[in-house]
Formats: structure tokens, sequence, C-alpha cells
């Protein structure tokens, strides 16, 4: 080989190896390219996720809206144990939600109200005022109404009275008497007698009809001084619980009302269901848990938790927007705001079992709580 030939293949292979480096470099250090599929999904998923933490936002601020609370009632999971009455009808609600759940799915109002509808409430009893005790004596019971709803509205009012065990079976006589100021003389007015036949060693809730006295106090605010409770047996020992003493705790007496239900009840549309997973692109109805334990809110008794779901997808159609939840998705995705939105078209309310700032368990429904149907809008 000529001394020409030996230089040429050398600056050839210098003039070459720089080009197969950089090659096999660029083939290790480049990431992989990201197709224009797997990119539009990663969006859809991050515009979702948005949209899911907007909503629990935006559940708290409603639930409290529609209940007229301005914040959360400040009361700890202590609180609540202390306060629950251990009685037959809380024991039902709370039944009612271990069979059911939050499954709402056979029912919807027609109307929705703005703000929640009171089923039930339960009333804890407090002291009557010093105008109608003698010695300090009567020390239960007032019931006081915050909750404003008409007499006509009572379907049911049942006083709640829990009697301690005996020794042996015996005949209680329990007297519900109405308190008058003792200015006024006779500061009784019986209510209700009833006698009992207890076992022994055996304690118990009774319950007595009061709608009448209560249709009473709602029309005549100004009558209602409180009650006294009497349940004597044959040795004329008082088995009525009036107070919270140390172990009876949860059995003082109590009121439970039963209000007639507003709205009537139709069958559910169903719309487009999709999981997180799905690649469907069009407006979908997407599963969402709200949980109230992870809220803090210890005053809610039940559900802890309930399926909310939202809205996701495209739109191709100019719509109107119908539910405040369209401004949510906007907001996640302003680059789509241009187009029809993807927003409940139907909603459905959920029952709550909960406490309000005085203490009081109340039962009903909080509208528009639960998303039924997707539509563009």
């Amino acid at each position: 080989m000529h001394l020409s030939q030996i230089v040429l293949y050398l600056s050839l292979l210098i003039a070459l190896g720089p080009v197969v480096l950089s090659d096999q470099e660029t083939h290790q250090q480049q990431p992989s390219a990201t197709s224009p599929i797997e990119t539009e999904q990663c969006a859809t998923c991050e515009v979702r996720q948005q949209i899911k933490t907007m909503r629990l936002n935006a559940i708290k601020s409603q639930i409290l809206s529609k209940l007229r609370m301005k914040e959360a009632p400040n009361i700890s999971r202590d609180i609540v144990k202390q306060l629950l009455p251990k009685a037959p009808p809380l024991q039902q609600l709370l039944d009612q939600y271990d069979v059911l759940g939050d499954d709402n799915k056979d029912v919807v109002m027609e109307e929705d109200d703005e703000h929640a509808i009171t089923e039930t409430i339960m009333m804890m009893a407090t002291e009557p005022e010093a105008i109608v005790q003698v010695d300090g004596e009567p020390k239960c019971c007032l019931f006081s109404f915050t909750q404003k709803f008409q007499a006509s509205r009572i379907v049911r009012a049942q006083l709640w009275v829990h009697l301690r065990q005996t020794d042996e079976a015996t005949t209680v006589f329990l007297q519900i008497s109405r308190l008058m100021p003792v200015t006024d003389g006779n500061r009784h007015i019986r209510i209700r007698s009833l006698k009992i036949d207890v076992n022994a060693g055996v304690s118990s809730w009774q319950s007595i009809d009061v709608k009448q006295v209560l249709t009473v106090w709602l029309r005549q605010p100004e009558t209602n001084w409180g009650i006294e409770i009497n349940a004597f047996d044959s040795r004329g020992n008082d088995l009525a619980v009036t107070s919270a003493e140390p172990g009876e705790e949860g059995l003082q007496p109590f009121m439970e009302v039963k209000i007639s239900e507003g709205p009537k009840r139709a069958r559910r549309d169903s719309g487009l269901d999709c999981d997180e997973n799905s690649p469907e692109s069009r407006c979908c109805r997407y599963p969402l848990t709200v949980d109230f334990e992870d809220f803090g809110w210890d005053w809610i008794i039940a559900p802890k938790r309930y399926k909310a779901n939202y809205c996701s997808g495209e739109c191709e159609y100019m719509h109107l927007q119908k539910y405040p939840h369209t401004h949510l998705v906007n907001k996640a995705n302003p680059r789509g705001t241009a187009g029809p939105c993807c927003t409940p078209t139907k909603m459905s309310p959920i029952n709550m079992l909960y406490f309000n700032r005085k203490e009081q368990i109340i039962y009903g429904k909080i509208p528009s709580m639960v998303v039924d149907r997707c539509g563009c809008s």
C-alpha cells in the first residue's frame, strides 16, 4: 500500500469515527418520541384531576350554603359520641345507611330547591328556665325549635324517654306534664299518663305521642316552657333518665319530629358513564367519591362518604350552561371555553344525618349533590 493510500484510509477513519459515536450517543440519550395520542391522553387526565379537585372544593361550599351555614359546626368526634342518643329512631336511620349506603339511583326530585329539605329533627332536652322551677326543680326538659316549619307539616312527634332497669318486675306510671310559670299558680298541665309493665333487670325506651302539644307550641311559642317527666315504680322510685349522669350518656330524653316531604319523586334518566381508564373522549360522567372524614367533618353522622361523580369530555354543539358546575370545567380547561362545555344535565339529592350549630340532630335532603347525567351546554 502506497503512503498516499494509507493517509487516505486514516483520514476516512477519523472522519467517520465521530459520526458513528454521535449516532450511538443520540440513540442512547434521546428519549423515545411520545405519540400525539399519548400526549392528548396525558393532558386529558390532567384536566380531569383539576376538575375533581375543584368539584370537591365546590361540594364543601355547597353543603354549607344549602344548610344555611356560614362555617362547619365545631363538633369533634368525642363530642359526637357524647351527644348521640342511644335510641331506636336514630339506630333505624343509621341502619338505613348500612343497608342502602349512598345508593340513590332509583329516584330523584322533580323539582330542586336551593336549600336542604328537612325530614326529621331530633332535639335533645335542655334545662327549663328558672321561672318554672321550684327549689331548682325540674332539671328537665325544654325543647327549643330553631328550625322553622309549619305545624301543618308535622307528620309525627314522639317524645322518647329511657327507663332505668329495676331489680324486680313492676308497673311503672309514666307521666308527662307541661310546665307553666310558678307565678301562674298551677305550674303543671298534664299531657299524657301511661301505665307500663316492665321486667326485672331490663331497661327500655318508651315513646309518647306529643304531636298535639308540639302543634300548640309552634302556633303559640310563648306557651313553650318545657315539660316535666316522671316514671315512678311501685316503690316510688323515679326510673326516668332526665339528665346525663355518669354511665347514662346518650340516654336523656329527646324529641323526634317527622316532617312531610316536599317535592314528589320521579325515575332518573341514565347517561353515558365512563371510568378513569376509559378511552372515551366524548362528554361523559366519571366516578368521584366524597369522603367527609377527609374534610374533618365529624358533625356529619351519616353518610361518611358518598358518590358525587363529575363530568368531563368533549362537546360538539353549543348549548346554554344549566348548572354552576359548568364554570369549574372552564376554569380547569380555559383553552376549551370557546365551545360548549360538558356539564351535569341531571342531578339528584343525598340524604344526610348531621348535627346543626345548636347540637340538634337533623335528617334531611340536600339537593343537587349527585351528578346523574352529563351533557353539553
